[in-house]
């Protein structure tokens, strides 16, 4: 297979820095939220980008893992699913972070943010080269196994299975990791409600939210 002739994956590593920064940053905005108002801001934030990578994992798992597994050569089908069970461990961590985010949401305590900071960056640390090994062998492999088409069903179902309450800011967080041409290749991907969503009251909502939490 040529080079022009690969699928493009790469916007699935725009995809993973929403997580990256999300486990980069949380720690330090959870321990710097001074108010309630600061702690909802910033639980909401963590919560809707850990619903995006529940839904994300749940489409790779759905869409991405079972096609490789059956057009792959026999070393790289034992890559995949080695690499496909570490969504597993991330499923509890996603779970156990969710619960400690809420236990600060609801009472703001040292106490408290400790225990939330500890499991962001517990996930972070399980996630973290789980990433970066779906990035350096999966994404190649599908390169040269999935059609464009078959790539571009990937953030339809995300959309579709996000059970977050900020559609919005999960869309503005992706696009801003995008460039134009994966931008319009997203678009012509996305449900019409969820594209008049964006267009409508979306990108506003998205920008006044970031302005916040990165003031």
């Amino acid at each position: 297979m040529t080079e022009s002739s690969l699928t493009d994956t790469s916007d699935m590593i725009g995809l993973h820095r929403v997580f990256r920064d999300a486990g980069a940053n949380g720690p330090a905005l959870i321990r710097e939220a001074a108010d309630q108002a600061r702690t909802d801001l910033v639980a909401s934030y963590l919560t809707n980008v850990l619903c995006l990578l529940k839904s994300h994992h749940e489409g790779e798992d759905e869409l991405v893992t079972p096609r490789l597994a059956s057009r792959a050569d026999e070393d790289e089908v034992a890559a995949i699913t080695r690499i496909a069970s570490q969504h597993e461990p991330v499923v509890d961590l996603i779970e156990h972070a969710n619960a400690a985010l809420a236990a600060w949401q609801a009472a703001p305590t040292e106490q408290t943010a400790s225990a939330a900071v500890a499991a962001v960056e517990g996930l972070t640390a399980e996630l973290t080269p789980h990433l970066d090994e779906e990035e350096q062998t999966v994404l190649p492999i599908a390169a040269r196994h999935m059609t464009q088409s078959e790539w571009g069903e990937l953030p339809g179902h995300g959309m579709r299975t996000f059970t977050g309450d900020k559609l919005w800011l999960i869309l503005g967080l992706i696009r801003e990791q995008m460039t134009a041409e994966q931008i319009d290749r997203m678009d012509a991907n996305m449900p019409p409600p969820v594209k008049q969503m964006w267009d409508g009251v979306g990108r506003a909502s998205f920008e006044d939210f970031v302005s916040q939490l990165r003031s």
